[in-house]
């Protein structure tokens, strides 16, 4: 899952340097209009520089605008990620909330699922045991599929399986 955050620090952001080069471009235009306006002192040279000027205030008022939006929308993804997730994503490209940090994680987090279906199936299996020999036999499937699948995510290589000490604690 890629990070929908950037992965450059703000000040060379793609986006902040063709803003601020668009905007560099303007105040050029704009004090070269003046430059010739003042120079020839005619009423078009300086319609010009009135034009060029506005020119500059509505691009600095857009690139403000979008800057602001983007760092409102940044902070209420984040306040989304916290409020869904437990932690906030990293905005510099690291990890989304909830994602795993490691393969571990990932595994141990499928196995929980894996876990969790195999839980509510076999409430399934007691709720329509003797009433519902239909639904009793789906529930097995699953829980028979859920299993093996399980068992393949601590075997991934197809050889033998995961070796260990078991602890009861019971």
């Amino acid at each position: 899952m890629q990070s929908l955050g950037s992965q450059h620090p703000a000040s060379t952001r793609p986006g902040i340097r063709i803003g601020t080069l668009g905007l560099s471009v303007l105040v050029l235009a704009f004090l070269v209009a003046v430059l010739f306006a003042a120079n020839r002192n005619e009423v078009i040279g300086w319609i010009v520089a009135i034009i060029s000027l506005a020119w500059l205030v509505f691009a600095v008022f857009v690139f403000v605008s979008v800057r602001n939006a983007g760092r409102r929308a940044q902070a209420k993804f984040e306040e989304a990620a916290l409020r869904l997730g437990g932690r906030a994503p990293s905005m510099s490209g690291t990890q989304m909330a909830g994602e795993a940090r490691t393969v571990d994680d990932a595994r141990d987090l499928k196995l929980d699922h894996s876990f969790k279906i195999i839980q509510v199936q076999e409430r399934v299996v007691r709720e329509n045991l003797g009433r519902d020999s239909e639904q009793v036999a789906r529930a097995l499937e699953t829980i028979q599929i859920t299993a093996a699948n399980a068992r393949d995510m601590l075997r991934p290589d197809g050889g033998e399986p995961v070796t260990g000490t078991v602890v009861d604690e019971g």
